[in-house]
């Protein structure tokens, strides 16, 4: 997601007024489809039995399988008759305003660059590989896609409340880093873990991380680091649960009742969270340590 700053204020030179480019697939070169293939192969053999069916179907249905970075067209045409999403290519963050408007026009930004193969295991501004692989099979999903469809007319009406910070850490601790109660057990659905080798493991095998049932109030107020693992996570018991809590949510007061209480720290248990897992914090204490 978009974070609140950015690094310009209007459209870079060959972008449109809407910040989109094009993704100009042909100039990808050998060794950049060769780094997707390799991203895609590893994340492949984690992902059954650690990711939701939701997010598996989704990797399926938009044959996401196929050797090579995808052509966001073709990708485009194929989401659009599932869900009504198309994916556009932006040059990096863009401005928030314009984030929510995409979102809430079912255009998925992704950025068009992939991260060099020094990078694979982390890379600070999203690259395709993490805005494609890891939210677009969910926007295959109908139920998810109208989660992410409200949240882009939320973000309009954040914006204007001043509660951005309150809204984003929704987006985080969801679309980036949620995880999904099913059948068999605890799942990941967030692009943040799917996308990650390291995470998809952390945030289900680990002692360390709590695992706390979703509250949407609990989930705004909570602070979030970018550059390592969570130490919270939070479970919905259901997508259908967190769209219709979302639509049904006025959040002009909850906003109002969010910002006039102090933020949760990372990592913080509050007596009336519903806790699935309490955390050992053994990985912070250690990170801590060296």
């Amino acid at each position: 997601m978009n974070k609140e700053t950015h690094v310009l204020d209007r459209p870079p030179e060959g972008a449109a007024a809407d910040w989109t480019i094009p993704q100009d697939w042909a100039a990808y070169t050998a060794e950049e489809h060769a780094t997707w293939d390799r991203l895609f192969a590893r994340q492949a053999k984690l992902l059954p039995g650690r990711a939701s069916s939701a997010y598996l179907k989704g990797l399926e249905a938009l044959r996401l399988s196929e050797s090579g970075i995808p052509n966001f067209e073709e990708l485009s045409e194929r989401l659009h008759k599932l869900t009504g999403w198309q994916v556009v290519a932006v040059p990096g963050l863009v401005p928030d305003a314009v984030f929510f408007d995409h979102m809430a026009n079912r255009r998925f930004v992704a950025g068009n660059f992939i991260r060099r193969p020094d990078q694979l295991d982390y890379i600070q501004e999203p690259d395709v590989f993490h805005d494609v692989f890891g939210h677009v099979p969910m926007l295959a999903d109908p139920v998810f896609a109208d989660y992410l469809a409200a949240y882009g007319r939320g973000g309009m009406r954040a914006l204007e409340l001043g509660a951005l910070k309150q809204l984003g850490r929704l987006y985080w601790y969801t679309v980036e880093f949620g995880l999904v109660e099913e059948a068999e057990g605890l799942r990941i659905y967030g692009s943040g873990i799917v996308s990650s080798s390291a995470e998809s493991v952390f945030a289900l095998d680990s002692d360390s991380p709590n695992r706390i049932r979703f509250d949407m109030q609990r989930v705004m107020r909570t602070e979030y680091r970018i550059d390592d693992f969570q130490q919270n996570y939070f479970v919905i018991p259901s997508f259908e649960a967190l769209l219709r809590e979302t639509v049904e949510t006025d959040f002009a007061p909850l906003y109002a009742e969010i910002l006039a209480q102090p933020d949760i720290p990372i990592a913080a248990i509050l007596p009336e969270d519903d806790v699935i897992t309490h955390g050992t914090q053994a990985y912070a204490e250690g990170k801590a340590a060296s």
